[in-house]
């Protein structure tokens, strides 16, 4: 069993890093999964792959359900988590690179991260498992205490939100561009760039939350707008363009957890009038986020 999780590691972790969102928390959960598959009586397992699978995805399951009462990053408390076939855990307690994990986080979809840290638990363990990963639904079944067909309805559910709803506003391509093109030059500091996307009477308004300040705030001009996305560089390489209550919008996450959402409005020449920047955790839980088709 020690060698099939050696081989398996990279397909567990990937498993595990999507239910997750955090590749911290991914690399605990395998190091979780890995101590209770060597205590347990493997000798009747028949799919050592499979089981492994589900192991994972159970501790993955119950990481989400608690996370209300954990606090955000976990603490390493210095346990030994054991060795797997004769070698320390690769990577460590909770120590991730910020560089992996951002390089991890493009190549998956930013987006399909922030719009499935809206999902809940149940809905978005059966949309990974078997959307991505091939897993049967009665198996994931037995791992959610529900019949197949429920599961099969969660995953559906999960599926719309992510591939996103076909909206009736004919703009929408053309915003989808501007808000795209908005990040691209924030990530890049393409400074003219961005200029030239603004509206002379371009409005920022930001929550208390954002900065945060003890009073929710705004700035206009072009400029003035533009300088402050400039300062937000380093929250958009963890950004994705989204469908943030029916409109493009941006919504940023850290460590696969939404952290800021940005909604635009434009004028009817398709230049930016005016950029919302919520990040209060109250506001960020009524916002329907959706992927866009």
């Amino acid at each position: 069993m020690a060698r099939r999780f050696e081989q398996d590691r990279p397909r567990l972790r990937a498993v595990a890093y999507r239910i997750l969102g955090s590749l911290g928390e991914a690399d605990d959960a395998l190091q979780d999964a890995w101590l209770r598959a060597d205590r347990a009586d493997t000798s009747g397992v028949e799919n050592p792959s499979g089981w492994l699978t589900t192991v994972v995805a159970r501790v993955c399951l119950n990481l989400l359900r608690s996370r209300d009462t954990r606090r955000e990053e976990p603490l390493d408390d210095g346990t030994d988590r054991g060795p797997v076939g004769g070698a320390p855990l690769s990577g460590g307690h909770s120590v991730v690179d910020p560089e992996e994990e951002a390089q991890l986080a493009e190549s998956v979809g930013i987006a399909l991260l922030i719009v499935l840290d809206t999902l809940g638990p149940a809905e978005r363990l059966s949309f990974v498992l078997h959307d991505m990963f091939d897993v049967p639904f009665d198996d994931i079944a037995a791992m959610l205490d529900k019949t197949p067909a429920a599961t099969r309805q969660l995953a559906s559910r999960a599926r719309r939100r992510v591939r996103g709803v076909p909206a009736p506003d004919a703009d929408l391509p053309r915003r989808h561009r501007a808000v795209d093109a908005y990040l691209a030059a924030t990530r890049g500091g393409d400074f003219d760039a961005l200029v030239s996307l603004l509206h002379p009477d371009v409005v920022l308004s930001a929550d208390a939350a954002v900065v945060p300040t003890p009073e929710p705030f705004a700035v206009s001009g072009v400029e003035r707008v533009a300088r402050g996305a400039m300062a937000s560089m380093g929250r958009a390489r963890s950004a994705g363009v989204v469908l943030v209550d029916g409109r493009a919008g941006v919504a940023m996450a850290e460590n696969g957890r939404l952290r800021v959402v940005l909604r635009f409005t434009f004028a009817d020449d398709g230049l930016i009038t005016g950029i919302d920047v919520i990040a209060e955790p109250e506001h960020l839980n009524k916002l329907d986020i959706t992927g866009i088709s």
